[in-house]
């Protein structure tokens, strides 16, 4: 804030009026409105007794903050967005470009009044937009060379953006370095900036890798949402979810023995003999497509190695090995479809 309008704040947080500071500070009453309405400064002398009157230090009066709270951030940014509305662009390029010298060490401000300015221009088509390039990666650079890894990331994400537009793939690719080498917003950007330089096979890759990655997540996301809905005895948003990672399965061309085997724990919990051993039983004759996804098309340009048969072998030893579990298993025992299944 400017110090008219701290003065204005905290004069009337204490309930005096305008005159009656004038008084006490032996100034004129028109001197007090035009401090409070930015016409005119205090005299220097004048600066400690004011702090005094209104009881707070010569730094909040001077606004010597070195940073701005979230909500007083929001509030500028807010009245940047109002103003984009209904006044020419390059005034309130103006006055944005004036809040952020104002408050030159708030990186937070610095960078979310550039993304609005930045956005707005490319949206609405703003006339000239190319001249305010210059002043925009300004902004954006200042903040990458902050001390907030959070904002670094932001302001990264912002210059992939603006050299993106420009198709300055090189410059935009070195940006890639503040993600997080797991982050799979930065294996998309990759992707896409080998799609743009003619390296087609990497590009196929990395997107593939996103998809293959991105579906082991998703279905342990939905089991754990599905261990929670068992957790509250939901039985029908539990039935939901199994169907759901059945079909994602599918979806993402993980074989057939992924698709089947999810249903088997809802069975078993529901205790349904017949749906328990068919899903059993289909378990074991898809063994052989547990990593079929190595043939899928969708997956072509990734590196798998493909199982031996001796790991098959194991694994339906170990299914019926699993299956035999008298805890989980026993209210099969006297079934003779199970006892077949398992001897």
């Amino acid at each position: 804030m400017q110090i008219g309008e701290v003065i204005r704040k905290y004069r009337k947080s204490k309930n005096m009026t305008q005159e009656e500071m004038a008084n006490r500070l032996g100034v004129t009453a028109p001197a007090v409105n035009k401090w409070e309405n930015g016409n005119s400064m205090p005299d220097i002398m004048l600066l400690s007794p004011i702090a005094r009157l209104l009881d707070i230090t010569p730094d909040v009066l001077l606004s010597f903050h070195e940073e701005l709270t979230k909500e007083e951030i929001n509030s500028l940014v807010n009245d940047a967005n109002a103003r984009l509305k209904t006044e020419p662009y390059e005034e309130v390029f103006l006055w944005a470009k004036k809040m952020m010298e104002e408050y030159p060490n708030c990186e937070w401000l610095t960078w979310q009044m550039a993304v609005v300015l930045d956005a707005w221009r490319l949206v609405n088509k703003v006339p000239d937009a190319e001249k305010y390039d210059d002043y925009l990666y300004d902004c954006y650079t200042r903040v990458l060379s902050g001390g907030d890894e959070q904002l670094r990331r932001k302001a990264a994400d912002s210059l992939f953006g603006f050299h993106t537009r420009k198709e300055q793939w090189e410059k935009a690719e070195k940006y890639l370095a503040y993600f997080s080498k797991d982050d799979p917003e930065r294996k998309r950007k990759q992707a896409y900036i080998y799609s743009k330089t003619e390296r087609i096979h990497e590009a196929y890759k990395a997107y593939e890798e996103i998809l293959f990655s991105g579906y082991q997540m998703a279905s342990m996301v939905l089991h754990s949402i599905y261990m929670l809905a068992m957790q509250e005895n939901d039985k029908e948003k539990a039935r939901l979810l199994v169907e759901k990672q059945q079909k994602m399965a599918a979806l993402f061309e993980m074989g057939r023995y992924n698709e089947v085997s999810a249903g088997l724990e809802f069975a078993v919990a529901e205790q349904d003999a017949d749906a328990a051993i068919e899903i059993m039983e289909q378990v074991i004759d898809a063994v052989g497509t547990i990593c079929e996804w190595v043939d899928s098309p969708l997956y072509e340009h990734m590196e798998f190695k493909k199982p031996r048969e001796e790991f098959q072998e194991q694994l339906i030893k170990n299914l019926l090995e699993n299956f035999r579990d008298e805890e989980t298993f026993g209210f099969l025992k006297e079934d003779k479809r199970y006892q077949e299944l398992v001897k």
